[in-house]
């Protein structure tokens, strides 16, 4: 039987525990906070932005998709019938921030005629990542069968997100719904996040890493995956990117592999700030390569 019991991470600070770094070293490799120096002033202009996009017209706020208290998703609609939809998975390492956070990502789509839906869910380690992989699962559910009175088509589903939000979008690639996929900054192997700071709280088990990686379930189908990142992100972050969207063109699935010059991890969601934006330009791609 496989060992299902959470990883313990090493805390002795000389030992290598991951490609020749130390723990010291591997905390530091993820860190994006403390590699992009004014990272609380995009967090802060976010949120800014989000408050005005939410007391706007063409927001539904705080819809439920199941019964705990985050889960619900806001949607903000372009306002033309039978739009493409975006669904956008936020960030925080599975562990911190929330939907309203990420309102401005739907700017520049509205602005390309498409609807938005900023999906929340519960952070660990109120939850596992088992139990919030099953949640964004039931969100995307909810929109195939159960979302009526929604004005998106429902053949023209992307699903996106940004660092964690990248590695959930990646993981409902399969998901019938979902026709296309925008990964953002992710993190694809799971290995050298349960060897670092990150798991102090998501606590992620040896049946986790594995299965939930998905660098380990590679997608063989047609729907196309824009993989992204800044190329002034971490090298690790870049290095997750590049590893999957190479490990999908070989098992023939169609990917194509962007890193956008001068950005860092906050810096790159600008792109989505109007319809000229490379994200959203990304993201029109998609929707044109949706069937008819």
């Amino acid at each position: 039987m496989p060992n299902t019991q959470a990883t313990a991470v090493s805390v002795n600070e000389d030992e290598v525990v991951y490609q020749g770094m130390t723990r010291v070293m591997l905390d530091a490799a993820y860190n994006n906070t403390l590699a992009v120096s004014d990272s609380g002033t995009w967090l802060s202009r976010w949120k800014a932005r989000g408050e005005e996009i939410r007391a706007g017209t063409g927001a539904r706020l705080d819809i439920p998709y199941g019964a705990k208290p985050k889960q619900k998703f806001d949607y903000f609609a372009c306002g033309k019938p039978n739009a493409p939809l975006f669904v956008f998975i936020h960030g925080g390492y599975w562990q911190r921030n929330d939907k309203e956070t990420f309102s401005f990502v739907s700017d520049g789509p509205r602005q390309a005629g498409v609807d938005v839906a900023v999906v929340g869910y519960t952070l660990a380690p109120d939850a596992s990542l088992t139990e919030i992989v099953g949640e964004v699962t039931r969100f995307l559910t909810y929109l195939a069968g159960a979302a009526d009175d929604l004005p998106f088509d429902r053949k023209r589903v992307i699903v996106g997100g940004w660092s964690a939000g990248g590695h959930l979008s990646a993981l409902l690639d399969a998901h019938p719904i979902c026709a296309g996929t925008l990964l953002i900054s992710g993190i694809f192997d799971l290995k050298p996040i349960a060897l670092c700071y990150i798991n102090d709280k998501l606590r992620l088990t040896s049946r986790e890493i594995e299965e939930l990686s998905p660098l380990n379930d590679l997608p063989r189908h047609g729907k196309p995956c824009f993989v992204v990142a800044g190329e002034a992100e971490l090298s690790e972050l870049k290095r997750q990117s590049q590893l999957y969207a190479e490990g999908r063109k070989g098992v023939g699935s169609p990917t194509f592999l962007k890193l956008l010059p001068g950005h860092n991890h906050y810096s790159i969601l600008s792109e989505f700030s109007d319809r000229t934006g490379m994200l959203t330009r990304l993201l029109q791609d998609l929707v044109a390569r949706c069937p008819a």
